[in-house]
């Protein structure tokens, strides 16, 4: 026989329908919550590189590899043909006006110079010589003139005496006629003589001075090769370091060959090399930074090569502080030519997660997860990027590469 179930027990079955209900849930819910967990990508903290946004300037630059090198650096050169006698100060050394460097032989200049004096000496006796036949031709011509002076002096006389003996019936027409042809004849031998004469003059001087002119040629000449034999001692004309020495001893040396360079080493400036295509964003006077151990150093380009080597241009730039201490010769440094400059701007630190363009997605930090965002960017340099728009000031972002992680929305840092 059925006995009704009492209110106790129905309510006792039913807490527990409810408690089991429950608990298949909560499973369920851990389940799913421990799937999410899985399937969910997560990143070790300490493998990330994270910046903040911030506010400051940033300039943007162009990159270029500079060597620094002496400001002022003066290359003795061999005034003469020669041979390396002696090497008189070693490389490293300091040097002082006129102390000598290096020692040539000099006996073929010496040679030489001793047979343009020996032309001088002939050139000063063939001028005398040329002297004296010059008044002699002059002397000669000018005794003709005179003689032929006298001589129409006396045709003029026999031509008053035939025109006075005519006069009185004693002569002829004819004889008159005679006398005025015989002095007319006489007068233009005159007259040539007399252009002679001029000519001759003119001549003469044209001679001294062709004759003055070698001869002051030469000394010209005899002066030029005497003040390169007195500097066959190579020296320097301003204090300052050996840095280079051609010490082959008994090499031959052309005349214009470079011996020695001197260099003051209290100033220096940046020689640099960039890509031809950014020639044109070149420019004399643009700002540029030197970076030096971490150390900025700021100058402005003074000089661009005109010339394109291996696609490379070069060009020099001087550096405000030219005597700071972390200058050294020949030290190889990163220069950035500044093309623009922004103020005030929002940036954050450059890095591997930045790929050149106007706008990319990034992750932002966000209680303890990475969230991508897409972000628009300005200008960069080495060291920042400006940001125009998707970022505030004290936001977080990852920096390191993370081309692995461009699909997915959300990242869990662990």
């Amino acid at each position: 026989m059925d006995r009704a179930i009492s209110t106790a027990t129905q309510n006792r079955r039913q807490r527990h329908r409810w408690l089991l209900g429950a608990g298949l849930l909560a499973a369920l819910g851990l389940a799913l919550l421990a799937f999410r967990t899985v399937l969910q990508p997560s990143v070790e903290r300490n493998a990330l590189l994270l910046a903040r946004v911030e506010r400051g300037d940033v300039e943007a630059s162009l990159t270029a590899a500079g060597v620094i090198i002496p400001a002022h650096e003066a290359v003795l050169t061999s005034p003469i043909a020669s041979t390396i006698r002696q090497v008189l100060v070693a490389v490293g050394s300091r040097v002082q006006p006129g102390q000598p460097i290096i020692e040539l032989d000099r006996e073929l200049t010496a040679s030489a110079l001793a047979k343009l004096e020996d032309g001088q000496q002939q050139n000063r006796n063939r001028g005398s010589q040329l002297q004296l036949a010059l008044e002699k031709a002059l002397h000669d011509l000018q005794s003709q003139q005179r003689v032929q002076s006298v001589k129409i002096n006396s045709l003029q006389s026999a031509l008053r005496d035939e025109q006075y003996l005519l006069k009185v019936g004693g002569g002829t027409a004819e004889s008159v006629r005679q006398a005025e042809l015989n002095l007319r004849v006489a007068q233009l031998e005159q007259r040539r003589l007399l252009e002679q004469i001029a000519n001759q003059r003119a001549a003469n001087a044209a001679d001294r001075r062709e004759l003055g002119f070698t001869v002051q040629m030469q000394e010209r000449s005899i002066a030029e090769l005497a003040g390169k034999l007195a500097q066959a001692n190579i020296s320097s004309q301003q204090p300052g370091v050996l840095t280079w020495v051609n010490d082959a001893l008994g090499t031959t040396v052309q005349a214009g060959d470079a011996l020695a360079r001197v260099a003051d080493l209290t100033r220096f400036r940046v020689r640099a090399t960039i890509s031809d295509a950014y020639a044109d964003a070149l420019r004399p006077g643009d700002p540029v930074v030197v970076r030096i151990n971490d150390q900025d150093l700021r100058g402005t380009i003074s000089t661009i090569s005109p010339a394109v080597d291996k696609g490379t241009v070069t060009f020099y730039a001087t550096i405000a502080e030219d005597h700071h201490p972390a200058l050294r010769p020949n030290l190889r440094t990163d220069v950035f030519v500044v093309t623009k400059a922004h103020h005030n701007v929002l940036r954050v630190k450059n890095g591997p997660f930045y790929q050149g363009g106007k706008e990319q997605p990034v992750f932002v930090v966000q209680n303890g997860r990475a969230v991508r965002r897409t972000v628009q960017f300005g200008d960069s340099n080495f060291d920042y990027v400006q940001i125009t728009g998707g970022l505030r000031p004290g936001q977080e972002i990852i920096v390191s590469d993370m081309k692995d992680h461009l699909d997915t929305p959300e990242i869990t840092i662990k």
